[in-house]
């Protein structure tokens, strides 16, 4: 069992992580309006990607018989529809997602909860690459300079990328 303070927290968390996927979902979808089918497919992988992370926390929760209390969702709001702007919101973004996971991490070790450290470890672990990612998406950019060419290699390059990660979750804990 995990104490209510935790299970509290970690249903803010799902909740972010839900919040985090619906904005990759609306700037998937911007930007394949726009015509970047490719960066709206990696966009796109994304927002699986923080469903899958809500749901991990979700089948926590109910693995360790604690109350799942979804809230309502925050409509996404990004003004931004050039490519370096836009991966500097997905960058700061995640730096957020990271400075969350950490307080979940503080939490535990405070509560000497070692089974959520676990799982918070596999959280921390999972926000250095979602940086990485945005930060070398950025460093590409820069490379290819804001130019109709550079940005038409940039989707090409986005639009190989495949889900790695599950999309059913009714296999994922929680006593499914």
């Amino acid at each position: 069992m995990i104490s209510k303070k935790m299970a509290d927290r970690i249903n803010e968390q799902i909740n972010r992580e839900m919040y985090s996927a619906y904005l990759y979902l609306a700037m998937s979808a911007r930007m394949s309006e726009k015509g970047y089918k490719g960066i709206g497919n990696w966009l796109m992988i994304q927002y699986h990607e923080e469903m899958f992370h809500a749901m991990k926390f979700y089948g926590y929760l109910q693995d360790q018989g604690a109350e799942v209390a979804l809230k309502a969702i925050a409509k996404p709001d990004f003004p931004e529809t050039v490519l370096k702007p836009l991966f500097q919101h997905v960058l700061e973004h995640e730096k957020g997602v990271t400075k969350s996971i950490h307080e979940i991490m503080a939490l535990a070790i405070e509560e000497k909860d070692y089974a959520t450290q676990v799982l918070a470890q596999w959280y921390v672990d999972e926000q250095v690459e979602e940086e990485k990612n945005a930060t070398e998406i950025l460093q590409t950019i820069d490379l290819l300079g804001d130019s109709p060419h550079g940005n038409f290699m940039l989707n090409i390059e986005l639009g190989k990328r495949s889900l790695s990660v599950p999309s059913d979750f009714t296999q994922m804990g929680g006593g499914h």
